[in-house]
């Protein structure tokens, strides 16, 4: 195959300050749950985004000092810590792109909980963790201390190995934007005030950042264009042009977002692909340097269209890389049907945010590249003479098909509705999650070439199905049922009095069975399920009372970055919203809440109840197999039968995705003796002398 010529552009080469970038794939700086922890894991995962074609590979933020000091990411403090950036320079060096790093300091994002450094801002302010503490006021002696340690990372960031340096002033985190936010800037002195004093201090790390290593590395500041607080803040229109207006041409590169990562990271379910284009539209006309932003793109139309605008010069991507680090090698070779696309759904934000290492619902493979030696793109060839037989056609079994067959394994998918995808098709229709249905799609994509792979839909798995298919090794991927007796995470035991009420679950709405009039909705899920039958049961006209023991409605989103957003929605289209509230029982025409910390009761009209709770395996074929005497199974050719995905253990698509790559990688899904993986050996640094006294 090859390209059209409409998308040559994407792969000219363009100047940044003194490098030079192969194409406009710019794999901008992202999190990843790995960084200092697990540095080997950090450095292949960058190391494949660079053979999948990306000119530009960044890493996480990188911390500069531990008075700014993130529990989880990159730190650039001195020179201990240029071995492990050198580690993933290299990796990236080595297919030909570009490395770039993200200087960072936190100020009062943080609340240095390793170091119990006292964090610094601007101006005194509460630290922005719960963690109760107060960030003090820097005094110039600071700002020159901040100014010094920023320009030694960039020093030390050169020595690793780096091509472009970052001063970071974005997402509403960092010192410098913070200097740059009229309500976070309170000061009266030359840093405080107006536009250009709020400046300065931007203005003096990009001078500093380009005479220590601007001869040989690109500076590019990274720069929140719009806060999205209104007037009240800097905006697209509003202060976030003058600073580029006032600064423009300092830096070699300007990479432009927004705000946090509610909304520059903002979900399919809230925003659609490449909607920050309004708020960065306006960079190009104040600024002859090159321009990079990020809108999930995963449309090679879309990414064309910002280049010939002029809106951009680099197509900036995070997610999309996650998903299909080879996004660009496949554009390049006009393959597009492989594009393995981004969702949306904010699983690898989620996972660094909880502190674990980074995982993708499209991509199984994301975070396990050092660790298991798995390649997005390359599966070893098979090394047993075994013939596959999967039941269930899910995202587990669609994934572990795929997978098998690529190795050259003989395959049969059976899949007992007309429709494959399983409960990717089925959430694929709610209100928002449509882009859930790239999940089915991408994998039906491949399998239909392989002709390995038989999918046989609207075939039932059953035992005699198994025994009379001759198959060496069969996979139970028949998914879960969601409870309907309102058993999940707060209540143990079932809800009284449910035959009095008509009851209704995810999987009712899902099939098309919904409830009328009052409806009470308990979610204790804590995902995005009780919050989109909400949203749909209200759009049919019923009258939605949202139930949930958390004190935040779908608590879990807090760290998909979109739990604000998702409440608000809620609270818009609910008729009454209860908290910290569990379901205590049911009655005829009414549901009885009881608070879950004093027990106090009220009472709901309603006219149904729908229980988003928790998912029960459909693992019965699994069991009924398994009870078969051996000789049974061994007359039918049948050495091992697995449960794969959702029968295995309910949880997010992502674990199900990854749960049939594991299948199609080893043959089985067991726990085993030894751990499956490698483990990052870490020497303590115990003979390391103390500072001296006095140092900072």
């Amino acid at each position: 195959m090859s390209r059209p010529a409409r998308f040559d552009i994407l792969f000219e080469p363009l100047r940044i300050g003194p490098v030079t970038t192969k194409n406009r794939f710019y794999q901008v700086p992202h999190c990843n749950g790995m960084g200092r922890a697990y540095p080997s894991s950090m450095a292949a995962m960058r190391g494949v985004k660079a053979e999948g074609g990306w000119g530009v590979v960044c890493t996480e933020q990188c911390d500069i000092h531990y008075s700014g000091q993130h529990q989880r990411e990159l730190r650039l403090w001195d020179d201990q810590d240029i071995p492990t950036l050198s580690r993933a320079s290299d990796q990236i060096h080595e297919y030909g792109a570009l490395a770039g790093v993200e200087l960072a300091h936190n100020g009062s994002h943080v609340a240095n909980l390793e170091s119990r450094a006292v964090p610094i801002a601007p101006s005194a302010e509460a630290t922005r963790s719960l963690f109760p503490g107060t960030a003090r006021a820097m005094d110039k002696n600071d700002i020159k201390d901040f100014r010094r340690w920023h320009r030694q990372a960039a020093l030390n960031a050169r020595r690793a190995g780096f091509d472009i340096v970052y001063i970071y002033a974005g997402h509403s985190m960092t010192l410098p934007i913070n200097f740059l936010s009229p309500t976070r800037n309170k000061r009266t002195d030359e840093y405080g005030g107006s536009l250009e004093n709020r400046a300065r201090l931007l203005r003096e790390l990009i001078e500093d950042t380009k005479e220590a290593v601007g001869d040989t590395c690109a500076v590019a500041v990274r720069f929140c264009v719009d806060e999205m607080t209104g007037p009240r803040g800097i905006t697209a229109d509003g202060e976030g042009h003058e600073v580029i207006e006032l600064l423009g041409e300092l830096p070699d590169l300007w990479d432009v977002n927004i705000a946090n990562m509610a909304y520059d990271g903002a979900t399919a379910r809230f925003e659609q692909e490449g909607w920050q284009e309004r708020y960065v539209k306006r960079v190009k006309q104040a600024t002859t340097k090159p321009v990079v932003g990020v809108g999930r793109f995963t449309s090679p139309d879309t990414m064309v269209a910002m280049l010939c605008s002029g809106t951009l010069d680099l197509i900036g991507a995070a997610r999309p890389s996650i998903a299909d680090p080879f996004l660009p090698v496949k554009i390049e070779e006009g393959r597009f049907q492989d594009i393995r696309e981004c969702i949306g759904c904010n699983v690898c934000l989620a996972f660094d945010s909880l502190g674990a290492p980074i995982r993708c619902t499209q991509n199984p493979t994301m975070g396990e590249e050092w660790r298991r030696g798995w390649h997005p793109e390359r599966m070893p060839a098979k090394d047993t003479d075994d013939t596959v037989l999967i039941i269930g056609g899910g995202p587990a079994g669609l994934e572990a098909a795929r997978g098998l067959g690529q190795r050259g394994y003989e395959v049969i998918l059976c899949e007992e509705k007309r429709e494959l995808g399983g409960r990717v098709t089925r959430e694929s229709r709610l209100p928002g999650l449509a882009t859930y249905g790239r999940v089915r799609d991408w994998r039906l994509e491949q399998l239909k070439r392989m002709k390995n792979v038989q999918l046989l839909p609207e075939n039932r798995g059953t035992a005699e199905l198994v025994l009379e298919a001759g198959c060496s090794l069969v996979a139970v991927a028949t998914g879960a049922t969601w409870r309907d007796d309102g058993v999940g995470r707060h209540r143990s035991e079932p809800v009284p009095g449910l035959a009095d009420l008509p009851v209704f679950t995810p999987d009712d709405i899902m099939d098309g069975r919904l409830p009328q009039g009052r409806v009470v909705v308990y979610d204790d899920d804590h995902y995005y399920m009780a919050t989109v039958i909400a949203e749909q049961l209200a759009a049919a006209g019923c009258a939605i009372t949202f139930v949930t023991p958390e004190p935040t409605v779908a608590a879990f989103t807090q760290y998909t970055a979109e739990q604000k957003r998702v409440q608000r929605r809620v609270i818009e289209l609910s008729a009454a919203v209860h908290t910290s509230t569990t379901v205590a029982r049911a009655v005829p025409g009414a549901v009885h809440l009881a608070c879950t910390y004093t027990g106090r009761e009220s009472v709901v009209d309603a006219d149904a109840l729908v229980l988003s709770t928790a998912q029960l395996p459909r693992e019965g074929l699994y069991h009924e197999l398994t009870g078969l005497e051996p000789a049974v199974l061994g007359s039918a050719g049948v050495r091992r039968v697995v449960r794969v995905g959702d029968a295995l253990g309910p949880g997010i698509i992502a674990g199900a995705v990854h749960s049939g790559h594991l299948f199609a990688r080893t043959l089985d899904t067991a726990l085993t003796d030894r751990t499956p993986y490698r483990r990052e050996n870490v020497t303590p640094d115990w003979d390391r002398p103390l500072p001296s006294k006095g140092a900072v």
